[in-house]
C-alpha cells in the first residue's frame, strides 16, 4: 500500500525556493524565489501577490477540501514588511504558522492571523510534539472529508534539539565514511575545490555530533507519523487518504571534505526521502518534488487548469522527451539550480541530471 521512491531529488538544495516549488509545481526559475530572504522573493508581497494564489491549497480548498497547515512555511513568513503573523496564506482553513526559520523552543506561530508566543517547557511549548497534537486536535474536529493536513515540523533543521528523552540515543552514531566522505573534490566546481582535506579531526568531531542530533530530532518525527496514521485509523480514514513524506532538500556531513550544509548541487544535498502511501500508488516512475503538486491536484480529483498548467513543466516551452509524469510531459533530464546566495557577489549555479 505504499512506495518509498529510492530516487527522489529536490530542484534546489535550498529552503524557501524548494519550499516554494513544493507549494507551486514551479520551477525556482519561473516561481522567482531566489534565497531565504526578503529581497530573494522569500515570501514577500510580491510571492504572496502573485506565486501564493497559484498554490496547490487553493485549488484543493476550491473543491471543497478542509485545509490545515501546522509548522515552518517560508523562512520569512512572519516579517514585518511581508504582512506579519496577520497574512495567512491562501488556500488554508486552519493555519498554525511558525515566524521564521525553524526553532524547537521560543518560538512565535500564527493562529489564523493571531500571534501565539511559546517558550522552553518541553511539556508545553517542544514544537514538534505541539504539531502533532494540533494535528490530531483537528482531525478528531473534522467534520467530514475530504481534508488536506500538511505537518512542516522543525526537525532535522538546527539547532537540532531533540526531546528530552531521546537526546542519550544513538550516543555512538558517526556519519557514513563511505563515498566522497572527507575526499577531495579538485575534479568539482571552485566552492568545492576550496573544502580544506584532510578535515582536522574539530570538524570531523563536530558533524558526527550534528549527525546524531539530526537523529535525534527526527525521532520526535517518528512518533508523529506513528500518531497521526492511529488517528486516521481510529477514524477510519486512513485507507482512502494519501500520507506524503518527504523533504525540502538534502543535507551533507563531510562530503568532498564540506563539514556541514546544505546549498551544493550534489546528490547528497539534493536527494530526499519520499515515501507515498494511499489507494492505487504505484512505483516504477520518476518523480521530482515539485511533482507533488500535479500529484496531489490529481488525487483530489481536480483536473488539468488553465494556463498555468504550463508553467509545471520544468521549461515553459520545453517540448525535450516524451517521459509523462501525472499527465505532464517533462524532459528525460532534470534541472536542480542554487538561483543565488544570499551573499553578494556569490555566483549562482546549476546542474542537469538524467533520470
Amino acid at each position: 500500500r505504499h512506495v518509498d521512491f529510492n530516487f527522489s531529488f529536490a530542484v534546489t538544495p535550498l529552503c524557501c525556493p524548494s519550499r516554494s516549488s513544493i507549494l507551486t509545481g514551479l520551477y525556482p526559475h519561473n516561481h522567482l524565489v531566489r534565497n531565504n530572504t526578503l529581497e530573494g522573493n522569500c515570501s514577500n508581497a510580491a510571492w504572496q501577490k502573485f506565486q501564493e494564489p497559484l498554490s496547490f491549497p487553493v485549488y484543493l480548498q476550491k473543491q471543497g477540501y478542509q485545509t490545515f497547515y501546522a509548522g515552518k512555511y517560508l523562512n520569512q513568513y512572519g516579517h514585518p514588511q511581508a504582512g506579519g503573523v496577520q497574512h495567512v496564506p491562501m488556500g488554508w482553513t486552519h493555519w498554525l504558522g511558525l515566524v521564521g526559520n525553524s526553532k524547537y523552543y521560543n518560538y512565535t506561530l500564527s493562529l489564523n492571523g493571531h500571534e501565539e508566543k511559546h517558550g522552553d517547557r518541553y511539556e508545553e511549548d517542544y514544537l514538534t510534539d505541539l504539531l502533532t497534537n494540533r494535528s490530531l486536535e483537528f482531525l478528531r474536529k473534522l467534520s467530514r472529508p475530504p481534508f488536506l493536513m500538511v505537518l512542516a515540523p522543525p526537525a532535522a533543521h538546527s539547532p537540532w534539539t531533540a526531546a528530552p528523552h531521546y537526546k542519550s540515543t544513538y550516543g555512538t552514531l558517526k556519519a557514513p565514511r563511505n563515498g566522497s566522505f572527507n575526499v577531495h573534490g579538485k575534479d568539482k566546481h571552485w566552492l568545492i575545490k576550496q573544502a580544506k582535506t584532510p578535515m582536522p579531526n574539530s570538524s570531523i568531531q563536530f558533524l558526527d555530533r550534528v549527525y546524531r542530533a539530526r537523529w535525534q530530532t527526527l525521532l520526535s518525527v517518528d512518533d508523529m507519523v506513528q500518531k497521526v496514521l492511529d488517528q486516521l485509523k481510529s477514524l477510519k480514514l486512513l485507507d482512502s487518504t494519501y500520507v506524503f513524506y518527504t523533504s525540502d532538500h538534502g543535507y551533507h556531513t563531510g562530503q568532498f571534505s564540506l563539514p556541514i550544509d546544505k546549498r551544493q548541487l550534489y546528490e547528497f544535498d539534493i536527494r530526499v526521502p519520499l515515501l507515498v502511501r494511499g489507494p492505487g500508488v504505484k512505483g516504477n516512475k520518476t518523480y521530482l518534488v515539485g511533482f507533488l503538486v500535479p500529484k496531489e491536484r490529481s488525487e483530489g480529483g481536480i483536473p488539468s487548469f488553465g494556463p498555468a498548467a504550463e508553467d509545471l513543466k520544468p521549461h515553459r516551452v520545453s517540448k525535450l522527451g516524451n517521459f509523462e509524469t501525472c499527465g505532464l510531459q517533462i524532459p528525460e533530464f532534470f534541472f536542480s539550480k542554487l538561483p543565488s546566495w544570499e551573499i553578494p557577489g556569490i555566483e549562482s549555479c546549476g546542474a542537469v541530471r538524467r533520470r
